[in-house]
């Protein structure tokens, strides 16, 4: 955990070290195999943000039960098992830094592990009669199946407007962090009323969260410091791209759909289109979206009483537009 992240999570340091073990038991088997894999996926763990905002968002609201840890568990079992499906329909063989489970057990392994996973968090709260966050959960991944594949259809016919691009990442991104923080306030009796209040916090965060990975591909440098433009490659229209083709001449926006549809790796052309968005104030104009959703969710904080929690909420949503990956 970075120390940024460790920071944030001292209000509930303790909740997250129960968790973890928690976590590790939801997902048991008795089939030697999945234990082996379950391990690997939970010494293996990214920075665990989706469990700290159930937890933070549980504690700023004024409790913590059992309940708040199955939110959590629910949460990060869906959130493993897209993670798993990503890696094999993306043929990704490296998941943060290591090998990934369709590496080292092959495609028909990784799936059926996913598909465990899913049942497992199904299990968990049908077991314990967690029928509003099984809601919460479902909705978040019928709107995660429907994101990525709008987003699909728009890579291909290269139509996607701004207020769909939106759509895609609310969906696609935005509505596992809202879930997390709408299951944080019911896992503690909150109001139906207040536990949509967050479910819109966490979304607004979720929509910063994207447009910040959005702009990586326009920052961030290969070995060698170039720009990456991976989401180019995967004919991904992303806000920067989008502002930069609304705001050509016909002959610039004919240009600009030439490289992607058919020079999309093409390295030299790749960058030639990155540093046209740049000077078109694509980034400059994403920046600024980022920074009113931003604003937006910090302002859905107001209303509560100052708390530890709610600190560690307010440095949750800046780091998420001020991270460095």
């Amino acid at each position: 955990m970075s120390k940024i992240a460790q920071q944030i999570s001292l209000p509930i340091k303790e909740e997250m070290e129960i968790f973890e073990k928690k976590f590790y038991s939801s997902m048991r088997s008795t089939v030697p195999l999945l234990d082996r894999i379950t391990k690997y996926i939970v010494t293996r763990k990214g920075k665990q943000m989706r469990p700290m905002f159930v937890f933070l968002t549980a504690k700023m609201l004024g409790g913590f039960t059992e309940k708040t840890y199955r939110a959590a568990s629910l949460i990060e079992l869906i959130h493993t098992a897209t993670l798993v499906h990503d890696d094999v329909v993306d043929e990704s063989n490296l998941r943060r830094g290591f090998f990934s489970i369709n590496a080292v057990w092959k495609n028909k392994i990784a799936v059926l592990v996913g598909d465990f996973l899913l049942s497992k968090s199904l299990l968990l709260s049908c077991q314990n009669k967690d029928f509003d966050l099984l809601e919460v959960i479902s909705l978040a991944i019928q709107d995660m199946s429907e994101g990525e594949l709008l987003q699909i259809e728009k890579a291909r016919k290269l139509d996607i407007t701004e207020e769909v691009y939106f759509e895609i990442i609310r969906q696609k991104t935005a509505t596992l962090i809202a879930a997390c923080c709408k299951a944080g306030a019911l896992s503690v009796g909150s109001s139906p009323e207040l536990a949509q209040n967050m479910h819109r916090f966490g979304e607004l965060v979720g929509i910063s969260f994207q447009i910040k990975d959005d702009l990586f591909d326009y920052l961030q440098t290969n070995a060698i410091g170039k720009p990456t433009g991976i989401d180019i490659q995967e004919k991904k229209m992303t806000l920067p791209l989008i502002f930069a083709l609304n705001s050509s001449s016909e002959k610039e926006k004919k240009w600009i759909l030439d490289i992607i549809k058919n020079h999309n790796k093409n390295k030299t052309k790749v960058k030639s289109l990155i540093e046209f968005v740049k000077e078109k104030g694509g980034l400059s104009y994403a920046q600024k979206k980022m920074t009113l959703f931003r604003d937006q969710a910090l302002e859905m904080l107001s209303p509560f009483e100052d708390s530890p929690e709610k600190q560690s909420l307010i440095q949750m949503v800046n780091y998420v537009i001020e991270r460095e990956n």
